[in-house]
């Protein structure tokens, strides 16, 4: 009996150290998921912004989206580790923004490697959390914290700014690209002419073209021309240029018949009248091959082919991948301008647009604010009347995630040779980020870019693993094990 007493003391003091044990364990996850929710909401922020399309900081736009307390990503990350309770109570949430070797609470300052691949740290802390039997010791309670790093990874021309010390090239594979194959240039790029006429048009005083320049370099991936403009055009750089997505098909066949090949930009499409229609600034696509399956199709388009359902829905089998070869092709028997084609039908099925009529926009869907082109930074997207959340959230409600957010892939168009009819294979160099203001009934999108990440892989650099997400710029947690 006075062993069994004895060994009740020691049972007791082990069962009480237990559970005090098990209670840090689990604050410490807690901690772990609040640092985790925190990192990649301000990754998320830092991705759909922008910013790894203007690596230099040449507009001077960073400290808006991550420059100190009051930014938005910062914002974002304390909103996001808020909500995750450790021990019942908001933890204390340090956030830190990494680049090129540099550490800083205000990204504004940091080198140009922080731009092509921003990294966050959120570091999390609870202190006097209680424990129950180990306050005979202290009544100081304990303190528990936990940090996560999360990158937003552009693969443009990050062999260049220290990722990739090796020389290997990361590629990304966004996820659910739609099947616009667009030709690898800018068409406000450069800027219009004294004339009014674009690049790629004819100069009617001296009949000489100017040539548009790459969207991203052939050679490292770089994006060719960085920066954020406003207004919808290219004041300062590609981000926030406003144009529109013409398919380089004749309207009135029932395959694609080409227009131009190769494509141009800023081509005016004609009425039967031959009269000028105004569209530019404006870049061609091309339809590309639609997968057997298609996945999350809305019910608006389930009975459309399978190119309409890859817009509408999600188009997970096709691999869109630098440096994958032999994996994507242009399919002219498809017609995305034919009059009240699957272009438009998928667009306003994705999108929920209601009138086709350029005139009469928006009709429902998400827009922009001011709507189409953009005059202030950052971008905010508002609810559109016929999206769901509108009923809950009114419309015209910033929002931070929209289906109007799309990948669009960009591909060879220098070396790249189109065949007049059926399918020809094409590489991909690039990747293509837009918001769509709206289509019409001939096939042509409104959209306004937000990101561009060039592949990387040019002149023969080997290619490591791609990273997969549902962006062109990916965000992933890299908190070391």
């Amino acid at each position: 009996m006075i062993l069994v007493a004895v060994a009740m003391i020691a049972i007791i003091a082990m069962a009480a150290l237990s559970i005090d044990v098990v209670t840090l364990y689990l604050a410490r996850m807690e901690a772990q998921r609040s640092a985790d929710a925190g990192a990649l909401a301000a990754a998320r922020v830092i991705a759909l912004s922008g910013i790894t399309g203007d690596p230099n900081n040449v507009t001077g736009l960073w400290t808006t989206i991550c420059g100190g307390a009051g930014s938005v990503a910062t914002q974002a990350a304390t909103a996001a580790a808020s909500q995750n309770l450790i021990g019942a109570v908001a933890p204390l949430v340090v956030v830190n923004y990494h680049g090129g070797g540099t550490t800083s609470p205000d990204c504004s300052g940091l080198p140009a490697a922080f731009g092509v691949n921003p990294i966050v740290t959120v570091l999390v802390t609870r202190t006097t959390l209680p424990t129950f039997f180990s306050r005979i010791w202290s009544t100081a309670g304990n303190t528990v914290n936990a940090f996560a790093d999360a990158e937003a990874f552009n693969s443009s021309n990050s062999g260049n700014v220290g990722n990739a010390p090796d020389g290997t090239i990361i590629p990304v594979q966004p996820r659910c690209v739609k099947p616009w194959l667009i030709p690898n240039l800018d068409p406000l790029n450069p800027n219009p002419n004294g004339d009014g006429t674009y690049c790629g048009q004819q100069d009617p005083q001296n009949g000489r073209t100017t040539p548009c320049n790459s969207l991203v370099s052939l050679g490292n991936g770089a994006i060719v021309n960085p920066g954020i403009s406003l207004n919808g055009l290219n004041a300062n750089g590609v981000i926030g240029e406003t144009l529109w997505l013409s398919p380089d098909c004749h309207h009135d066949d029932p395959t694609c018949m080409l227009r131009q090949n190769p494509p141009e930009p800023n081509y005016y499409p004609k009425n039967g009248n031959g009269i000028y229609y105004e569209l530019p600034p404006s870049l061609q696509y091309l339809p590309g091959q639609a997968p057997s399956s298609v996945v999350a199709v809305p019910f608006c388009s389930s009975g459309g082919s399978l190119y309409e359902q890859a817009i509408a829905g999600c188009d997970q089998q096709t691999v869109y991948q630098c440096g994958v070869q032999n994996t994507n092709y242009v399919d002219l028997s498809e017609n995305p301008g034919v009059f009240t084609g699957d272009t438009m039908n998928g667009v306003e099925c994705l999108i929920n647009q209601a009138d086709t009529n350029p005139n009469n926009q928006p009709s429902g869907q998400d827009t922009l604010s001011p709507y189409a082109a953009p005059s202030s930074y950052p971008f905010q997207i508002l609810a559109g009347s016929v999206n769901p959340l509108a009923a809950g959230i009114g419309a015209g409600t910033q929002i931070t995630s929209s289906n109007s957010i799309v990948s669009l892939p960009i591909y060879d168009s220098a070396n790249n040779q189109i065949a007049n009819n059926g399918t020809s294979q094409v590489t991909i160099v690039g990747f293509l980020q837009v918001f769509i203001n709206a289509a019409d009934a001939s096939g042509n999108v409104s959209v306004t870019v937000l990101n561009v990440t060039g592949c990387g892989n040019g002149s023969g650099q080997p290619v490591g693993t791609a990273v997969t997400g549902s962006s062109p710029v990916p965000i992933r947690l890299i908190t070391p094990p």
